[in-house]
């Protein structure tokens, strides 16, 4: 025998051993799954971006773990050898004839068929979990804990996160499975950004997310609305309004073209430049019509030439900013909570203590619950009072408040309306021009979008009116333009 072949025998003998035979299994097994789950996902109906992490990571992390088992069953074969000052030139032989042979083989052999059934069933049901709104929200993803809360309180609570954030196509397909790799990664490690936003690196666009569902050509029309408001007086005073929006449509082969809807770049193409990264400030727009006719309007500041400036094309997301993570304000809280009889509207200044108690500045969200209880039992000696709306607190502050991702209902804006944020006044202030001036873009009233059918408490909500009233801000005609600058949300200003 040669050299070589003499060599080689002694190197493969040391891989004659349980603990490498099982290192083969574990590495035979992850290979399967791999194959398994990559089976799957070319022949799902609908592609899961987690299924990557699984067969891309997962899987070769318990191959590479097969091979290190391999590799230290041979260590020990062979420090085991230099032990007993000798080397053992017997061959691992398998001998039927003998009873335990037959016992090991046969455990061996049931153990492996039984781990391959285990990994792939794993993998089957691991492939699924994944794609779970439990999942992204409460297992892997702790960081989107504030993001997976406020869904459960949304309109697309049912919808699964993968539906929106994981788009069809293989190019889509892979910059989902790299980003959840990174994700991963900078997640283990705890140096993620607190609060999380939206990065530009979503390969999808957000017209194209929403009209999975949505159909943006649907004439709507007219929409009635009521809110319900208290204000923070000692009785808690309700003041309701009632009002038909004005959403319109956008599409002239479905309806008349107007309305909120108006600008869902179907007869007419919005374009803007915005000069900050959450869209709040909008120094410049562009419309197109149908005819391609193009117009532009600059507010007084802005000089630039709008080539240098990245320019956007209005979609869904532009007004309907939280769509699927609404996080409510103090207020808007308090008052569904007392509209809905959870809050007793009789208990004096409930509504102010409330929300000062829950816009006070704090650390983490024990230490604020445990504040929220010890502010409100002072403010309110008897139990009877105040437990409920220590209760109730506690509950909005765990739905709608994450200190320790920094988050709150002034993290991401609501651009829906125009009552804490400025939304449809970014545009529609009245100061957006075209050069010669002769155009603007019209400072809304408040009949443009929606007509006023009723409002006030009592007897007021009976004074229905078809042509809308004169919105009166309490006791008063509104007069300034800027709901936001007073309206933010927590304690007015």
């Amino acid at each position: 025998m040669s050299e070589n072949s003499e060599r080689s025998g002694t190197f493969r003998r040391h891989f004659h051993n349980w603990v490498s035979w099982a290192g083969a299994v574990l590495a035979a097994s992850a290979i399967f799954a791999f194959l398994f789950l990559l089976a799957i996902d070319l022949t799902a109906g609908e592609r899961n971006a987690y299924v990557g992490i699984l067969a891309y990571l997962v899987a070769p992390g318990f191959f590479v773990l097969g091979l290190v088992l391999m590799g230290l069953g041979a260590l020990l074969h062979k420090r085991a050898e230099r032990r007993r000052g000798r080397r053992e030139h017997h061959v691992f032989t398998i001998d039927l004839a003998r009873p335990r042979d037959r016992r090991v083989l046969a455990f061996f052999a049931l153990g492996s068929v039984g781990f391959l059934f285990l990994t792939a069933l794993g993998s089957y049901e691991t492939y699924h979990y994944m794609e779970t709104v439990e999942f992204c929200g409460q297992r892997c993803h702790v960081p989107m804990e504030p993001q997976f809360v406020a869904a459960q309180h949304t309109a697309h609570a049912k919808v699964l996160c993968v539906e929106c954030h994981v788009g069809p196509g293989a190019t889509a397909y892979m910059k989902t499975k790299l980003n959840g790799v990174k994700q991963l990664y900078h997640a283990v490690k705890g140096d993620f950004d607190r609060p999380i936003f939206v990065s530009e690196a979503n390969p999808r666009p957000a017209q194209q997310i929403c009209t999975q569902c949505h159909w943006p050509e649907k004439f709507v029309g007219t929409v009635e609305r009521t809110y319900h408001h208290f204000l923070s007086d000692e009785t808690n005073t309700p003041f309701t309004v009632r009002l038909l929006l004005n959403v319109g449509g956008g599409d002239p082969t479905h309806g008349p073209v107007g309305g909120i809807h108006w600008h869902m770049n179907i007869a007419n193409k919005v374009e803007y430049i915005a000069s900050d990264e959450h869209l709040t400030k909008i120094p410049w727009v562009r419309v197109t019509n149908a005819q391609g006719l193009t117009t532009e309007y600059r507010s007084p500041e802005f000089k630039d030439d709008p080539a240098r400036h990245k320019i956007r094309t209005m979609d869904c997301m532009d007004c309907h900013s939280r769509p699927a993570h609404k996080v409510q304000s103090p207020n808007d809280a308090v008052d569904i909570a007392m509209a809905n009889g959870r809050i007793d509207r009789t208990i004096p200044n409930a509504k102010a203590k409330l929300v000062e108690a829950l816009t006070q500045p704090y650390g983490t969200k024990p230490e604020a619950l445990q504040a929220i209880a010890t502010s409100l039992g002072q403010a309110y000696p008897d139990p009877a009072q105040a437990n409920p709306l220590i209760q109730q607190a506690q509950a909005i502050y765990r739905r709608n408040f994450f200190p320790e991702m920094k988050m709150d209902w002034r993290t991401h804006p609501d651009q829906i309306s125009h009552k804490d944020w400025d939304g449809c006044f970014r545009c529609h202030d009245g100061k957006h021009k075209t050069t010669d001036g002769q155009k603007t873009i019209a400072a809304s009233d408040c009949r443009s979008c929606h007509i006023i059918l009723a409002q006030g408490s009592g007897d007021q909500l009976k004074q229905l009116n078809a042509d809308g009233h004169a919105f009166i801000h309490v006791d008063s005609e509104f007069s300034d333009f800027s709901c936001a600058e007073c309206h933010t949300g927590g304690v007015q200003k």
